[in-house]
């Protein structure tokens, strides 16, 4: 067994088209969706008794670890991670706060504006940003973004328009693939696939 400082480097296992590395490697700024992204899509609610205040019951979110070491790694990188959501809950504010995610706008479906004051308070442009979604509120930022990513179940217009179909599913690991093809892309993954591999 070889002692620890002296491992070989370790060869990368992801491979990406040339295409996606060159449209992807000014990208700055990364625009994530929630439901049906960073999460599988569905909606859990609890079931509190009729007497409850709280009514109907609070929604429980299911997070990866994957997408959340994914989004951290872009952090390192220089990429500043940013979530714009139609939904809002306690949950979705917690995991956010725990990756160190301070760019985020909830309960919009107007997404694009939402994007764009991220965008204007960095000093970035959209040719810097890229954007991942599933469903048609996500377009407009699909669209002006430089590189346009869709887990592999979204809806069909979004496929459409996506540079990038993930092979993972949302909310197991799609961001992740998003993000290390983002860090592939502005040359960082190999350094970092490094430092954690010795």
């Amino acid at each position: 067994m070889l002692p620890l400082d002296s491992l070989p480097p370790i060869t990368p296992a992801q491979r990406w088209a040339p295409e996606l590395l060159l449209r992807a490697q000014e990208v700055r700024v990364a625009f994530f969706d929630v439901d049906g992204v960073l999460t599988d899509g569905g909606l859990y609610f609890t079931e509190f008794p009729e007497a409850d205040p709280r009514g109907g019951g609070e929604t429980i979110k299911r997070f990866n670890t994957l997408d959340g070491h994914g989004l951290k790694l872009l952090q390192r990188a220089g990429i500043v991670p940013a979530v714009v959501t139609g939904r809002d809950s306690r949950p979705l504010r917690a995991r956010l706060a725990a990756l160190g995610i301070a760019h985020a706008h909830f309960g919009t479906e107007d997404k694009r504006p939402a994007a764009q004051a991220t965008l204007d308070a960095l000093g970035l442009g959209w040719h810097q940003a890229a954007a991942m979604g599933d469903d048609w509120p996500d377009l407009p930022m699909l669209r002006r973004a430089a590189f346009a990513c869709a887990p592999c179940g979204a809806h069909a217009e979004l496929l459409a328009v996506a540079h990038h179909v993930t092979r993972a599913t949302a909310g197991h690991g799609a961001v992740r693939e998003c993000c290390d093809l983002l860090l592939a892309a502005t040359g960082r993954y190999d350094a970092l696939l490094q430092e954690y591999a010795h």
